[in-house]
């Protein structure tokens, strides 16, 4: 098959292009810069050049391919309205493209937000409708393809997607703890947060652009509900500084844009994923990535 992946030289962009490769496909990766270009190159893969702001880029490269991988996003927690629209944008610039070929777009998702007092499950429909809401409302709009002949996946990630190399939320958790000297948490720390080795949400990834039907929900979750009390302490044991309690009203002040996430209980099931799909997630948890030393 021949995949279009934006997002393909970012972290689980880096291991889906590498995942789907090893399988036998051929991929495309949008790169913006020289050195995100040349990384594609070594590995493989053909560049297309491109941001997300190309619309007619990111129409080229779902014209020319048998299916999609939508990873890319601006993650600028400066402006979310402004990474919010681009995505909207170019996912619907996408589906727009594949309409009517039956041909795949996976495009990534998160978990926030989906149940409130239990683990969110696939059955679960994201609150984010419209374009003002989290990631532009993105999934919902994708979805509403599957009547317009595109086979819509939805890959949920994990609040974490963790291993050695990633430059995401514990990264920032961690980065907050050597600036102030102590390891936090938010409250009384039974926040929960799901988490997902990136070998493994990548390895579901392809799963879901070979296998699942239009309209699917997969969960990238390999452990369900990990308390933030327990990563702080794991943080604050590699670091080797004292753990402590952040009241709510102070967690953005402390740990930077993360503290509203670190905040939220994001506990996630992906029991239906790996029955149906056969995914058993085998990487390391992330307690003991960070104990080993990937953040330190």
């Amino acid at each position: 098959m021949r995949v279009f992946v934006t997002g393909a030289s970012g972290w689980i962009g880096s291991a889906t292009v590498d995942e789907l490769l090893a399988a036998g496909h051929e991929v495309v990766g949008l790169a913006r810069s020289d050195g995100s270009a040349r990384t594609l190159e070594a590995k493989g893969a053909t560049v297309l050049r491109g941001d997300l702001d190309d619309l007619d880029a990111l129409r080229r490269g779902a014209a020319d391919a048998d299916g999609v991988v939508h990873l890319a996003n601006k993650h600028d927690w400066s402006n979310p309205a402004e990474s919010n629209r681009a995505e909207r944008a170019s996912v619907e610039a996408l589906a727009e493209e594949l309409a009517g070929s039956g041909r795949p777009l996976v495009l990534a998702s998160g978990v926030a937000g989906l149940a409130t007092g239990r683990p969110g499950t696939e059955a679960d429909p994201s609150p984010a409708i419209g374009p003002e809401s989290p990631r532009g409302g993105a999934e919902n709009l994708a979805l509403a393809y599957v009547d317009r002949g595109v086979r819509v996946v939805s890959a949920r990630f994990a609040p974490t997607t963790h291993g050695h190399g990633d430059h995401g939320f514990i990264a920032l958790v961690t980065a907050a703890a050597r600036r102030h000297g102590v390891a936090a948490y938010v409250g009384d720390g039974s926040a929960r947060w799901s988490a997902v080795h990136v070998a493994d949400a990548a390895r579901l990834v392809r799963l879901g652009l070979e296998q699942a039907p239009a309209g699917t929900r997969l969960h990238a979750v390999g452990e369900e509900a990990i308390p933030t009390r327990e990563i702080a302490q794991a943080i604050g044991d590699v670091l080797g500084v004292p753990v402590t309690s952040v009241a709510r009203e102070d967690a953005v002040e402390h740990f930077g844009f993360i503290g509203m996430f670190f905040a939220m209980d994001m506990a996630a099931s992906s029991a239906h994923t790996q029955r149906v799909f056969d995914w058993t997630p085998t990487g390391p948890g992330l307690l003991a990535d960070i104990k080993a030393g990937a953040y330190a």
